[in-house]
């Protein structure tokens, strides 16, 4: 089931909504959060839900078994256990593919490549459980008893298919209690309006541009080849963040306090600080998992961050891209460490942004082309080596006719709404007249949003794949 559908905003969230409040008791409304998080996911993965449940009587009997043996040789046991039986399900149905033609081509066999359907949130579900896992073994938080509870962990729907990553430790408390009061309501469907407008409005619009360039980058000029890219990056950003928005809106609805999973990443200054702005559940991640493990018994520095950047690449696919896109980042993430924070900081600030806003640009090329041939046309188009010059008319009717569009979209990359929440908290007054004026604004984001979905057809949010 997809947020950016009719059928999920009017039909779907307002009765799940109606038996939660009827629900007595945070035990039932768990319940019905199950019931509908299986529902939602069964919607569109009928068969693959039965893969989510064993994972998750999987990690829930390992992490009883690691609460019964903490520090013990049992306790290990049952950690690598989970850890190792999370990554082969993730391996089977994400990477068995791409291993194959990589087997196939680097020694010319013929192995029948295995055409395997990637179950909707693996990835996401999966290093939820996997986080999980590993803090009860550092004994961070105790493992759940109850196995109710911890299903609703693993399936909640808000967050289910497209993150962000929720630790289990962040949710805890409220999974076995939490209050609900009119501020939160008010404040999660106003969030959740907002990512449907930026989905909606935004980033399906901006996919058109995208698509127009990038996609036929065999005809497109230098300008149009940075225009299309620039696009796509945009339309990343309000594809993720907005179903994000949907998530974290969602979760205030019913109690849960999901972290932050961007904050404006492209007001950075380096790409440092964009990665600690953008994608923040998966980077962090990676950072209290990954980053420090021995490697060779040993923790290195420079090592693990390879190691990061490759597996942040590999993460997000099964295509060669992802995984240079990855280490691409990663190489000036390297960069960045060996000049040092003080150093960056020494140079100038327009300087520093237009450096990361190219790196970062370029870094969406890379993510969008998974054919490594398209992927060469592109860089040699956008750097003045292309056959279709430096500018075309194409270019200049698209932006004449999206100016509007763009003009919004960059405008809305920066943190307008705690601007302005800053400004009027320190006021009565004007806090009540955003606040009122909040609502207003949500409201004719969702009928705008509605009236579009009416008669369109609405792509799957972009991370629904990864």
């Amino acid at each position: 089931m997809v947020f950016s559908r009719l059928f999920f905003i009017y039909i779907f969230l307002p009765v799940c909504l109606l038996c939660y409040a009827l629900a007595r008791g945070t035990k039932h409304k768990n319940t019905v959060l199950i019931i509908f998080s299986l529902i939602f996911y069964a919607w569109g993965e009928p068969v693959y839900i039965f893969l989510m449940l064993a994972t998750a009587v999987v990690n829930y009997v390992a992490a009883l078994f690691i609460g019964k043996y903490q520090g013990k040789a049992g306790d290990t046991a049952a950690t690598v256990t989970a850890v190792v039986y999370d990554l082969i399900m993730l391996g089977v149905f994400k990477y068995s593919g791409f291993i194959v033609e990589n087997i196939n081509a680097i020694f010319s066999c013929s192995i029948p490549i295995p055409n395997i359907r990637l179950p909707i949130g693996i990835s996401f579900y999966t290093f939820q459980t996997i986080s999980y896992i590993i803090d009860c073994h550092w004994e961070k938080v105790k493992p759940q008893k109850n196995f109710k509870n911890f299903m609703l962990f693993i399936s909640l729907f808000p967050q289910l298919i497209a993150g962000p990553i929720v630790r289990y430790s962040s949710i805890e408390k409220e999974i076995n209690e939490r209050t609900l009061q009119l501020s939160d309501v008010s404040y999660g469907l106003n969030r959740v309006a907002l990512g449907l407008a930026k989905k909606v409005l935004l980033a399906d619009q901006l996919n058109i541009i995208a698509e127009s360039f990038l996609g036929n980058i065999g005809g497109s000029s230098t300008v149009g080849a940075w225009y299309g890219a620039i696009a796509y990056g945009m339309q990343i950003y309000f594809d993720f963040s907005g179903y994000s928005d949907i998530a974290i809106g969602l979760g205030r609805v019913f109690g849960f306090h999901f972290d932050e999973n961007f904050d404006h990443p492209f007001i950075c200054k380096d790409i440092t600080e964009f990665w600690q702005r953008w994608h923040i559940s998966l980077g962090t991640f990676f950072r209290d998992y990954l980053l420090y493990i021995p490697i060779l018994g040993k923790r290195r520095k420079y090592g693990g961050l390879f190691l990061v950047w490759l597996c942040t690449g590999i993460w997000h696919g099964a295509n060669w891209n992802y995984i240079i896109w990855g280490l691409y980042y990663g190489l000036f993430i390297l960069i960045e460490l060996l000049i040092g924070k003080k150093k960056m900081k020494k140079i100038p600030v327009i300087i520093r942004h237009i450096y990361s806003k190219l790196i970062i640009i370029i870094g969406f090329a890379i993510f969008y082309f998974e054919d490594l041939g398209k992927l060469g046309l592109f860089f040699r188009t956008a750097f003045g080596f292309g056959k279709n010059g430096f500018i075309a008319v194409q270019d200049k009717i698209s932006f004449v006719n999206n100016i509007f569009l763009i003009a919004v979209a960059i405008i809305c990359c920066f943190p307008l709404i705690r601007t302005i929440k800053n400004v009027t908290d320190k006021r009565f007054t004007a806090k009540v007249t955003i606040s009122s004026a909040a609502a207003v604004v949500s409201a004719l984001l969702l009928v705008l949003t509605s009236i579009i979905l009416v008669d369109a057809t609405t792509s799957p949010f972009l991370y629904y794949q990864f």
